[in-house]
């Protein structure tokens, strides 16, 4: 494993144990060129998945890409990190399991959506306005009337 810090080619494992949501394997990894620790993680992949964009490019599937809209769209919700990190993989077995080599960015968001609907309202409705590409209040109030009637929190 390259070192982050001087490139260094090489690293020991230090520690390993299993993520706080199991869907990985943590490992503390030491340098042996500059003597820094950093930490990897190691996943299972099933297939290589490329996303489809709207406007019909092509880029392979990153699950930092859902972890980022997820942290944002939950920050200073007060949602432990396990709980984001149970979402964002459910999200990814979903995609992986489809049996398809080539998933929509729109069944992607869609999937994001659902999740955060079912953890936070207000997370789903911050994402939502992103996602929708809300332009007016208008469009908060129109949609935040339609969580309510879901049974948001």
């Amino acid at each position: 494993m390259r070192c982050p810090f001087c490139a260094h080619d090489d690293s020991q494992v230090k520690d390993s144990r299993p993520s706080e949501d199991n869907t990985a394997i943590r490992r503390r990894r030491q340098c042996e060129g500059c003597g820094a620790r950093f930490t990897t993680f190691e996943r299972v992949q099933l297939r290589e998945i490329v996303v489809v964009k709207s406007d019909e490019a092509r880029e392979p599937f990153n699950r930092a890409k859902i972890e980022t809209s997820v942290a944002l769209a939950c920050r200073k919700r007060g949602i432990a990190q396990e709980r984001l990190d149970q979402l964002v993989s459910g999200i990814q077995r979903q995609i992986e399991t489809m049996g398809e080599s080539e998933v929509r960015a729109q069944a992607i968001g869609e999937m994001v959506m659902e999740g955060l609907r079912q953890l936070d309202s207000v997370a789903y409705i911050r994402f939502a306005s992103v996602y929708r590409d809300f332009t007016e209040a208008r469009d908060f109030e129109e949609f935040a009337s339609t969580v309510r009637e879901v049974g948001g929190s």
